[in-house]
């Protein structure tokens, strides 16, 4: 590899930056060293708040066990509040910003718009994130994830939220002016690649999701202060939806992003089309907010034209958008394959997948749990009238646990097997290890998704400590077998566990002890691709013989109908319609 000190021409009537680059051996890629020290220092704090969300989470799962129910009331609502805050803010958004720079300024061969701009996004990110969780340590906090009035945390509490949202929007500032300076520099040709076009619309999701934060946030803030006597909770709870679900529509074009750079990395894979996968991200910009609509179904304030229109039309738009990718990304790795040479049958393609490399095992292990786990039961809790059967039970968090963690937080671990040799410069240690890693934590986690699904079908609460109602009133039982299921999420939580340690042992190690890739020639342990390179590339590769992707999207749409219509016969079931 080598570096030399490029001076780079002026932008925006700013003067230039003296950029320094290097050529990575493995992609050709110009890789600006300012970018290159931000995307490690913000992986090294995502996988941080990943290891302490993580601790809270195996805590949680097994109090929710009721055999175990490990922890008293008190702590079990305090590590609630600190593991959504830790696992759905921190640990994803920190990643995400590595995402955003390294498909702007890497992919595209530019220098970083502005880096001590982005440093200071960064600092004031990880003061919010210690200020956050400090607040809830002490004990005065314990609101939840969603912090609902009339509950009030400590100010802190929301002062952390504002300024770690604050350090996210400089960051998406500084990717957008890197696209800028891309462009009048021309380093790449054509249009931006589907990744970081991906990159792109994760982006302006972020902005409004940070903006309809900050709408709500720094009054509840000025609340807490008592500088403001009321916050009305139904007001609240409709702007506060804006960015507790949109943030989730982040994450999702963010890992969509993420497996197609892991396609074209590990198979020289390219989408089937740029302009139909640009669509469908498109349509996640236009209507996949609007999936917030599920959180509100049960408030009465709402008009019955608004649930209508957002539990439908709105919705379904949106969910096309995931559907596309559900076809694109697996066809493109099928076309990949295929190009590659295994051409017999109707899956040779997949038998001989490189299901030993993490990178992609992880990722396609996160395409099949994002859309048989999450997509299908977040079209169900988005159904007006199915949504009175799981609304606030525990399916809510087994919906998103199908999302957020089998699906986002599976693909960046996927994505770290790359960012550690090419972007830290230290191959992989313990690669028998590695190996097996992802396929303990998917495992793991379809297993805290499904039961906890389960659960909430059969009526255990959402956020209660004791699903025993031990100091009830009134007495109330659960069904017998909702039990087992809360002792089998208990046992998934533990197997979840164990494959996010390894995560964090893996890159910890590496980080610290993996062979330095920068010195000699040493080849990687998971190789990529001879044609890696087109992931910073714009284009696709047509082809209209995919048998095995269109058996795979008929399995799944014979599994989404199956499962839509058993959740109709259980409503009219209740509602004992004849």
């Amino acid at each position: 590899m080598t570096a030399t000190d490029v001076i780079t021409g002026g932008t925006i009537g700013a003067p230039a930056r003296a950029a320094t680059f290097r050529t990575c051996r493995f992609t050709g890629f110009k890789v600006d060293i300012a970018a290159q020290r931000l995307i490690m220092a913000n992986a090294v704090a995502a996988v941080l708040f990943l290891a302490w969300g993580g601790i809270q989470g195996l805590l949680i799962g097994l109090t929710r066990w009721p055999a175990v129910h490990l922890l008293p009331s008190e702590w079990f609502y305090l590590i609630l509040t600190a593991h959504g805050g830790n696992v759905l803010l921190f640990w994803i958004i920190f990643f995400e910003m590595a995402v955003l720079y390294f498909a702007s300024a890497i992919v595209l061969n530019s220098r970083l718009a502005a880096p001590l701009l982005a440093w200071i996004g960064f600092a004031l990110m990880v003061v919010g994130g210690i200020m956050f969780n400090i607040a809830v340590f002490q004990g005065d906090s314990s609101v939840m994830f969603t912090s609902y009035p009339p509950m009030v945390a400590a100010p802190n509490f929301y002062l952390g939220l504002i300024l770690f949202a604050v350090g996210a929007l400089v960051g998406v500032g500084v990717f957008f002016a890197t696209l800028v300076v891309a462009k009048q520099e021309r380093t790449y040709e054509g249009s931006i690649p589907i990744v970081t076009f991906g990159a792109l619309t994760a982006a302006i999701i972020a902005v409004f999701s940070i903006a309809a934060g900050a709408i709500i946030l720094v009054p509840t803030w000025l609340w807490s202060l008592g500088l403001i006597s009321t916050i009305d909770p139904l007001m609240y709870k409709v702007i506060w939806w804006g960015l507790g679900h949109s943030t989730q529509q982040v994450n999702v074009s963010a890992h969509v992003a993420v497996w197609y750079a892991i396609a074209a990395l590990t198979l020289g894979a390219k989408p089937l089309s740029e302009k139909v996968s640009r669509t469908a991200f498109l349509l996640y910009i236009l209507f996949l907010q609007l999936a917030s609509a599920h959180h509100l179904l049960a408030e009465p304030g709402m008009s019955a034209s608004w649930k209508i229109v957002n539990t439908s039309y709105m919705m379904y738009l949106a969910v096309l958008g995931s559907l596309i990718h559900g076809l694109t990304v697996p066809g493109a790795i099928e076309a990949a394959q295929r190009r590659n040479g295994y051409n017999k049958g109707v899956f040779e393609w997949l038998r001989k997948a490189p299901w030993g490399n993490p990178a992609f095992s992880g990722m396609f292990l996160s395409l099949v749990m994002f859309g048989f786990i999450g997509g299908i039961s977040g079209v169900v809790l988005g159904t007006e009238q199915l949504n009175v059967l799981m609304h606030n039970t525990i399916y809510v968090p087994g919906h998103f646990h199908g999302t957020v963690v089998a699906g986002t937080t599976l693909a960046f671990m996927a994505i770290t097997y790359y960012v550690l040799p090419l972007v830290f410069q230290r191959d992989i240690v313990w690669p028998k290890l590695a190996r097996i890693q992802p396929y303990i934590f998917a495992l793991g986690v379809a297993g805290i998704s499904l039961f906890m699904m389960g659960a909430g079908t059969l009526g255990v609460p959402r956020r209660h400590w004791d699903i025993n109602f031990t100091d009830a009133t009134l007495p109330f039982e659960l069904p017998s077998g909702a039990f087992l299921m809360m002792g089998l999420n208990g046992v998934s939580a533990v197997i979840a566990a164990i494959g996010g340690g390894l995560f964090v042992l893996i890159v910890v190690a590496t980080v610290l002890w993996g062979k330095r890739l920068d010195r000699g020639e040493a080849p990687l342990t998971f190789p990529l691709h001879s044609g890696a390179k087109v992931v910073g590339e714009y284009g696709g590769h047509a082809t209209v013989k995919l048998p095995g992707t269109i058996v795979l999207v008929g399995i799944f749409f014979a599994s989404f109908v199956l499962y839509y219509f058993v959740n109709w016969k259980y409503l009219s079931e209740l509602w004992l319609f004849r």
